[in-house]
């Protein structure tokens, strides 16, 4: 395959895996950083319309109630003084507000490296990995069911990517894996291939517990350090419409009263799963994130917790989801308004329904990112390497993605915007004067070094350059980036003692049977 990147290839003395290190063998990148988003969010509700949706969502909780399909969740709201009917939970306004206002603004997760340490809230903003796909694709081996190479081929580029902050789920998964024992070997190996913040699935008991105390073992942490301050975190979906169901819940309730955090996101896809209209979808979607965000509060005073929204819309033709739409958009705008309401940390996603990293799936992408950014999001999931619909982990989509984040992050350095003397330049204005060029002017040449972003995957060549290298296209570079990439990884370090505990730990589990499956 031709390469047109091999020309610009230089090396900054960094290596893979180091935060502090911004060159690499493969690329030059930027160096490890929480962004901070510096810009006004785009806000499309006037106070109105805030209220509207607000008593929207106290109505469905009150008037319809939300299906809590766990036992345990249903007692400690009847506790809490909710009206429970069967599976139904209904919650006063005043009572979900109040839970509410127990949850915290913003919060650190600190992994096993602290250099990697996160914070969510606030104006920061940080990116993580496409998670969970059933299946894999690139230009080489195309479309195939996930496994558990292509797992770890996805982690490396996780762990290699500074502008990717946080480890989301298996960013594969990895159908060759016995699913009582796949998150034994894939915990493992995160935490061996990545330093980065990590996420547990709330699908059992025993996979929460499993998770946790392996992020506690790969911190060399006690319990009692562990559950000093966050570790790592979950996320919980709701069932759309009005619905959560019983694992989640209880993974969600576990990590609670050890502190860890919980994104609560409902999946409400407008004209399927919730209605039609936007601000209908929005209000289902709060009402539903809500509810568990309240149960958790009760539980447990004071855990952090972030509201996510995947709301969205589908083709109305063929009911296929539908993403990084206008509607997309400005429902990732609206729930950010909600969220700031509440006082609630927020999750969207970086998301496309493209079937392949072509034009179509770079701009649904972009769309979805750049309202992640408009609407004040805190943590971005997916943020590179999805395709389908969330159906396909692509590497090539996954570097392309990261081209995106890094000009996102180029964009909220204070830099671009300086307004200092020496950058209105009037003095290289007038040694320039009428007609002439800035290329030569002493002020250019003390800056152009880090004037403007410089891209890893871009190619800013005139077309005639292009075809005389290969006519190689964006994807086809991609790909030869992520072979570079993986070839010269190098895991980051852990205490030797640190993985034999791990190791040990896993084996035992595994020889316990691991956890308990349907089949």
């Amino acid at each position: 395959m031709n390469d047109v990147t091999s020309d610009r290839r230089r090396r900054a003395g960094g290596r893979r895996g180091h935060a502090d290190r911004a060159g690499t063998a493969a690329i030059e990148q930027m160096p490890w950083r929480i962004p901070v988003n510096t810009d006004r969010p785009t806000e499309p509700l006037d106070e109105d319309g805030i209220m509207a949706i607000h008593w929207g969502a106290m109505r469905i909780l009150s008037e319809l109630g939300i299906e809590m399909l766990n036992e345990e969740a249903r007692d400690h709201l009847a506790d809490a003084g909710c009206r429970v009917d069967g599976p139904t939970v209904f919650f006063d306004p005043d009572f979900v507000m109040e839970m509410v206002a127990k949850a915290p603004a913003s919060f650190t997760i600190t992994p096993r490296n602290p250099d990697r340490q996160i914070t969510i809230g606030g104006n920061h903003m940080v990116f993580g990995n496409v998670s969970s796909p059933p299946n894999a694709w690139d230009i080489v081996r195309g479309k195939r069911p996930g496994d558990f190479e292509t797992f770890k081929e996805f982690m490396k580029l996780t762990q290699y990517f500074n502008c990717i902050h946080f480890a989301g789920g298996y960013p594969v998964e990895p159908i060759d894996i016995h699913a009582s024992v796949r998150h034994l070997d894939c915990l493992y190996e995160k935490l061996i291939l990545s330093d980065k913040v990590m996420h547990a699935y709330s699908l059992g008991a025993e996979r929460v517990d499993d998770v946790m105390e392996m992020v506690r073992i790969a911190g060399g942490l006690t319990h009692e350090e562990f559950e000093a301050t966050p570790r790592m975190y979950t996320n919980i979906n709701s069932v759309s419409p009005l619905k959560h169901d019983f694992p989640m819940l209880d993974g969600a309730m576990r990590l609670a009263r050890r502190k860890q955090p919980i994104v609560v996101t409902p999946f409400t896809l407008a004209g399927a799963m919730s209605p039609v209209t936007m601000s209908g979808a929005v209000a289902l979607s709060i009402a539903e994130g809500l509810a568990a965000i309240a149960l958790l509060q009760w539980i447990s005073p004071g855990c952090p917790v972030a509201i996510g929204t995947f709301t969205s819309n589908v083709d109305m033709k063929s009911g296929a989801p539908a993403f990084g739409t206008p509607e997309y958009m400005r429902a990732t705008q609206m729930t950010g308004q909600m969220a700031r309401f509440y006082g609630l940390p927020m999750r969207s996603s970086g998301v496309c329904a493209a079937n392949v990293p072509d034009g179509q799936a770079m701009w649904e992408t972009s769309n979805s990112l750049w309202a992640a950014v408009q609407s004040g999001t805190n943590m971005v999931y997916h943020a590179a390497g999805w395709l389908e619909g969330g159906l396909i982990a692509s590497p090539e989509k996954f570097i392309m993605d990261c081209e995106v984040l890094q000009q996102i992050q180029r964009y909220f350095e204070p830099v671009v915007t300086a307004t200092t003397e020496d950058d209105i330049a009037f003095d290289a204005i007038k040694e320039v004067g009428p007609g002439g060029h800035y290329f030569g002017c002493q002020h250019t040449q003390e800056r152009y070094q880090t004037a403007f972003y410089q891209p890893f995957l871009s190619d800013w060549r005139n077309f005639e350059s292009w075809r005389l290298d290969g006519a190689v296209w964006t994807a086809e570079r991609a790909h030869g980036l992520f072979k570079k990439i993986i070839a010269e990884f190098e895991a980051p370090p852990i205490d030797p003692a640190i993985a034999d505990e791990l190791r040990a730990f896993v084996d035992r589990r595994k020889a316990e049977g691991g956890a308990p499956t349907d089949f």
